[in-house]
């Protein structure tokens, strides 16, 4: 499988999508999950776009260096493939700990993007308390104990009966994220804050929130919207893995987006 070796860990990703000379588009993954929480995104633009996601430091293929981990550092992760890519510019799509990565990007790497789709994200998500508390019981548990949970907080319960193999396979990369990655990662969310910086990202953002989403409310992303020189936040169906719930309606939504220079139609048709 495809990965470059930095300085202290593995890095996995995949190249997908048109032949050279369409425009690229990079995922980035929400907090124990692997690049495959984006194919159905995959499969329906990979004839628009040359498509990069990647495994976060400490999940999927990518391995760990030690925690904790520090949001610059995973912004420095996707430069780094960037450039062993040969990636000028591109547009990101990120979700949960993806759009808070996305945010630090559109501030201190904004000459290598185009756009942001930023999705169920908050400058700030959750307290620096409850992030504590979740790392001291996924390291004396494991991430077994919080599974249920997660599956709660993610995806309707509508979801969950029309697509039961889809939420399994998901949640059994949760399950398989290994102790450190995952830990690494809840304490960059942690003491992550992009709250006074938001005011910076001049690029056309689209904030995309689920209608049900109890971790990152729609409000949040509205505020992030509005806290942007260029946004605008649409909510869809869903929790927090909303690009899963309605596939073809998000997907036709980050097309219009960055296909006709952050102008959108919504209801996406």
């Amino acid at each position: 499988m495809p990965s470059i070796e930095l300085s202290q860990h593995r890095l996995h990703f995949e190249v997908q999508g048109a032949d050279r000379g369409k425009p690229w588009l990079i995922f980035s993954n929400s907090l124990g999950t692997d690049l495959h929480m984006w194919d159905l995104q995959v499969a329906a633009l990979s004839q628009d776009f040359r498509i990069l996601r990647y495994d976060n430091r400490g999940h999927g293929r990518s391995s760990s260096p030690a925690s904790p981990f520090k949001l610059a550092e995973l912004g420095a992760d996707l430069i780094a493939l960037m450039d062993h890519l040969g990636i000028d510019r591109a547009s990101f799509c990120g979700l949960s700990i993806g759009g808070l990565i996305g945010q630090w990007l559109a501030v201190h790497a904004s000459n290598r993007f185009e756009r942001f789709v930023l999705c169920a994200t908050a400058p700030r998500i959750g307290s620096f308390e409850s992030w504590q508390h979740r790392m001291d019981t996924v390291i004396h548990g494991g991430l077994n104990v919080i599974v249920e949970a997660t599956r709660e907080r993610w995806f309707t319960q509508q979801l969950c009966m029309q697509e039961p193999e889809l939420v399994d396979r998901i949640l059994a990369s949760f399950s398989n994220t290994s102790i450190e990655g995952y830990v690494g990662c809840c304490a960059a969310l942690r003491d992550a804050d992009m709250t006074p910086s938001l005011g910076n990202i001049e690029h056309p953002v689209l904030a995309v929130s689920g209608q049900d989403d109890p971790v990152c409310r729609p409000s949040e992303l509205d505020e992030i919207a509005k806290a942007v020189v260029n946004g605008r936040h649409f909510s869809l169906p869903g929790k927090h893995i909303v690009n899963l719930e309605g596939p073809g309606q998000f997907n036709r939504l980050i097309t219009s987006f960055i296909k006709t220079d952050g102008r959108v139609e919504f209801p996406p048709k």
